[in-house]
């Protein structure tokens, strides 16, 4: 189907030279939320949230009256994902507890968001504590298939042109999929390079801060607003990919690696190498770490909470928790261990074989139908686990309509390069 077009970028440009109006724009945007709301059901309900974004435009343009002096972001339209804390926005990171146990200051990349200009557009459903039991959001594509998560209402209401920028956060997959799924960009960074302060957090080892927008250049300007010490520099020339061979790539449905192969000879066609590696023979072993890590930090986020809310638990979650608390402390240090190990045995592979940036499928699939179940995050796994920078482009269309998308991984630390070559290399391959 088609979707409402609003790509951040132009949307800014539009902004700054007055050719677009602030509070024509938040009309638009509450207007286009009522009619779609129902069936994408991206956004925690709020009352009176066209009010309080008018007040908020009045107030913003009073303290930015020159537009050559407003800050990058003036007047994008953002959703936050319901598992950062807002202060004047009440947080319930997808749970039924008291949202009054998750009271505070904007989280620290709300608060960047904020002071770059953006405006709230609401906070955005996330699955119950960023796990896996999953809210009502639907794939703007196609209602029976889900978004993806954790960030699935991020991920839908970009897709669906509800705002031009989301917040997400990843722990296993949660920005690659969830873009893949919807057919837009999701950028998560190597990790630390956004600060979490403010977070509900599911796996302080392992939780990054992302975003999404429908635009690679918009996800450069997000970029240089989140990120902590960002570096502008120019794209390279020449791009050498690499393709981790073996086990890991070997998780693909037949579908995704064959579209996946397609899009690697396209790029070769436009003059891009390719180098093919093996890599990440233990992705079993991997994926076993992982887990045992994320759960038992989960258990210890949740002991302050975890005897007098346990009714207040789904079921997933519980079970997650449950298990964590049995973890012994020596299976996590070994987990932690693993992922400096991991990250260096992906950088020796670079070092060896001159790669630039890994290429991979982004997701098993395209997104499964149903509800219930917000599809496999194993692309993503490893490049989470090893806190390496990665990018989802959407890049094809699945036989059933519903997008692919690569994923693009560069070196810890390499995020500026990540996005310059990308978006000077790989940019533009879904077609529309």
């Amino acid at each position: 189907m088609t979707l409402h077009a609003a790509p951040l970028a132009p949307t800014l440009d539009r902004l700054a030279t007055g050719e677009l109006n602030l509070h024509d724009l938040i009309d638009q945007a509450c207007d286009r939320l009522e009619r779609e709301e129902a069936r994408v059901q991206a956004f925690v309900p709020e009352a009176d949230r066209r009010a309080r974004l008018h007040a908020e435009a009045t107030a913003l343009t009073a303290r930015f009256p020159d537009p050559p002096a407003r800050p990058p972001l003036f007047g994008a339209l953002v959703g936050v994902k319901d598992i950062f804390i807002t202060a004047d926005l009440p947080t319930r990171a997808g749970s039924a507890f008291d949202p009054a146990l998750f009271q505070g200051p904007d989280a620290a990349c709300v608060a960047r968001l904020r002071q770059a200009g953006a405006l709230v557009l609401g906070k955005t459903v996330t699955t119950e504590f960023a796990y896996f039991e999953p809210g009502p959001t639907t794939n703007p594509h196609r209602a029976t298939h889900t978004p993806g998560g954790s960030s699935s209402g991020s991920a839908a209401a970009v897709a669906a042109g509800l705002c031009h920028l989301a917040l997400g956060t990843q722990t296993i997959g949660s920005v690659v999929r969830p873009a893949a799924f919807c057919g837009i960009y999701g950028y998560k960074p190597s990790f630390g390079r956004i600060p979490t302060e403010g977070l509900i957090h599911f796996s302080r080892a392992a939780d990054h801060v992302g975003c999404f927008t429908q635009d690679l250049d918009g996800i450069l300007v997000a970029a240089r607003v989140l990120v902590s010490e960002w570096r502008e520099q120019d794209a390279p020339t020449t791009l050498v990919l690499g393709i981790p061979e073996g086990p890991y790539l070997d998780q693909a449905a037949t579908e995704a690696r064959a579209s996946f192969e397609d899009t690697v000879a396209r790029l070769q066609a436009r003059g891009l190498e390719v180098r093919r590696v093996p890599l990440m023979a233990d992705i079993a072993d991997i994926a076993s770490r992982h887990h045992q890590l994320i759960a038992a930090e989960m258990a210890a986020e949740h002991q302050q909470w975890f005897e007098a809310q346990r009714t207040q638990y789904r079921p997933r979650t519980l079970a997650l928790i449950e298990e964590g608390r049995a973890i012994a402390p020596e299976i996590v240090a070994n987990a932690r261990q693993g992922q400096g190990r991991l990250r260096q045995e992906i950088h020796a592979a670079m070092a060896a074989h001159a790669i630039d940036l890994w290429l991979t499928p982004a997701a098993l699939g395209p997104a499964p139908e149903g509800l219930a179940s917000t599809g496999n995050p194993a692309m993503s796994l490893p490049w989470t686990h090893a806190g390496l920078p990665s990018l989802a482009i959407p890049s094809a269309w699945a036989e059933n309509g519903l997008p692919l998308a690569i994923q693009v991984v560069a070196a810890f630390g390499a995020d500026e390069r990540l996005l310059t070559s990308a978006k000077a290399h790989l940019a533009e391959l879904l077609p529309r």
